[in-house]
């Protein structure tokens, strides 16, 4: 099947109404080969159209060339949006340049923005054939001097070659981040490969090791820096809410909506959405995201008006997905869709080299936001007490080494803080065993003696560690009369000297 697709132009409707041939009837009626359709994309003179149709018609009609001749209608901001334009294009392209079909593209009608965006996409994505009428109502037929997928194949290998040549290195925006241990440096190096693509990225680690800051490294070193990145709590996303806090609105969808509101994904618009705690979404949730991730569109709550959204996703949390998945509490398509690039952070505690670079970045923000209190004393912390905090578990990750060292800075009186003021800030973070869980399953054969002194086992070697050994400290930090009392308790809890 032959099909001659074109823009229309406004001279097409002016030779129309006087009964001339213009670019899209001169090549419908003289091209070599007859065509057995005519699709016409058209964006403005609705008015018109019908007219147009039958007049073309009737003119293949004589000349003994009858096709399928159809004006559809296109939405269009401008006749010189270049991404809505190629969005047109791609789509229309798509689904006529299927098995053995012939397309050949009008260059001659329309802006030169229709034009430019035909020229790439026919001839980068799809073997089509270009036409132009000339002045006089002949046919040219034109050839596009470039092949851009051997141009695009080459333009790849000389910048892989020139990168080799010049060796790894990071943005300055992974800079920023402390990665003295390994684990740490490999997560950035994989990071730093997935920047330079649009592919899909999950971050995966434990809560306050840093996934929202790897996500913005990552847009900010990528090729979308320029656009927005939008963030959002999927654990904070409420189910009513959701279509119009990710999709937008139009005025009058519901009660309350005053004005039409755009989503994120159309604010994150040739940028990047961060979905943080993505393993919180509910089931009906996640449905809504994979539709608009799967087809790049949108629909506005209330609209009928589907909108194009090119949008990076990078999606984080702390829950293993993969088990989720395995429970089926989280989809697998949405789980394939997202987890292409896949970076795992560590916790803090298998990163202990990074500690004292992480403890002088956090000072120094701590000093500029305190400065601005009277009186204040810019205050440093000592080589012990860094060596201390490289030797806690952290469970908070840095988050909670965050709050210590604000917690720090807040009481102590001394301009440098030493291991003991450390020790006091975080007293109050000292928990049990990250496996025992906070209330008991009561099952057959529960022990409740033996669950205490699981718990009582677990603060004491808490209480130790947090002293250094000494007894006696020990002992006041946990209430006890004396150190004594506290040695009976390691005794039958069995607990060794340290």
């Amino acid at each position: 099947m032959k099909i001659l697709i074109s823009w229309l132009g406004k001279t097409d409707i002016d030779h129309m109404q006087v009964d001339k041939l213009a670019a899209i009837a001169t090549l419908a009626t003289k091209h070599t080969a007859p065509f057995d359709t005519v699709l016409i994309l058209a964006n403005a003179w609705e008015e018109h159209w019908h007219d147009y149709e039958k007049w073309l018609n009737k003119r293949l009609a004589v000349i003994s060339r009858p096709a399928e001749v159809e004006v559809r209608q296109q939405s269009l901001s401008s006749p010189i949006d270049y991404v809505a334009i190629a969005a047109v294009m791609l789509r229309n392209l798509q689904a006529l340049c299927q098995g053995d079909n012939q397309v050949y593209i009008n260059l001659t009608s329309g802006t030169p923005a229709m034009t430019a965006m035909s020229v790439l996409i026919g001839q980068g994505m799809y073997q089509c054939h270009f036409l132009q009428a000339a002045p006089d109502n002949s046919v040219v037929e034109v050839r596009i001097p470039l092949d851009f997928a051997a141009t695009y194949k080459k333009a790849v290998s000389t910048s892989v070659r020139n990168k080799v040549i010049a060796g790894p290195s990071l943005s300055s925006e992974f800079s920023r981040i402390a990665a003295e241990s390994d684990a740490m440096k490999a997560a950035l190096n994989k990071a730093a490969k997935l920047a330079a693509t649009d592919l899909p990225a999950l971050i995966l680690g434990e809560t306050g090791t840093g996934k929202e800051l790897l996500a913005t490294a990552i847009h900010a070193a990528g090729n979308r820096s320029a656009k927005p990145l939008k963030t959002i709590n999927c654990g904070a996303l409420p189910e009513n809410l959701v279509d119009s806090i990710l999709f937008g609105h139009v005025k009058g969808a519901f009660t309350g909506a005053n004005n039409d509101h755009a989503g994120l994904f159309e604010q994150a618009d040739g940028g990047t959405l961060f979905l943080d705690e993505v393993g919180e979404l509910t089931p009906a949730v996640q449905v809504k995201l994979l539709r608009a991730l799967q087809q790049g569109e949108i629909t506005r709550v209330g609209d009928s008006k589907t909108r194009q959204v090119d949008v990076r996703v990078i999606a984080a949390t702390h829950r293993q997905l993969a088990t989720m998945v395995a429970e089926g509490t989280f989809r697998e398509d949405l789980f394939y869709r997202i987890a292409v690039g896949v970076i795992e952070l560590p916790p803090l505690r298998h990163r202990t080299a990074d500690i004292p670079d992480l403890v002088k970045q956090i000072m120094a923000e701590i000093n500029a936001v305190f400065s601005k209190q009277p009186d204040y004393k810019s205050k440093k912390i000592s080589s012990s007490a860094i060596k201390f905090i490289a030797t806690q578990p952290w469970p908070g990750n840095i988050r909670a080494l965050w709050n210590a060292l604000n917690r720090a800075v807040l009481w102590a009186d001394n301009t440098e803080l030493t291991v003991t003021d450390i020790q006091n800030a975080t007293v109050d973070a000292v928990k049990t065993d990250e496996s025992s869980p906070v209330v008991p399953e009561f099952v057959a054969g529960f022990d409740i003696q033996q669950y205490i002194d699981g718990i009582k086992e677990n603060i004491v070697k808490a209480a130790l560690d947090k002293t250094g050994g000494n007894k006696s400290k020990a002992a006041k930090l946990l209430g006890l009369a004396n150190h004594q009392t506290l040695a009976n308790w390691m005794k039958n809890l069995g607990i060794a000297e340290q």
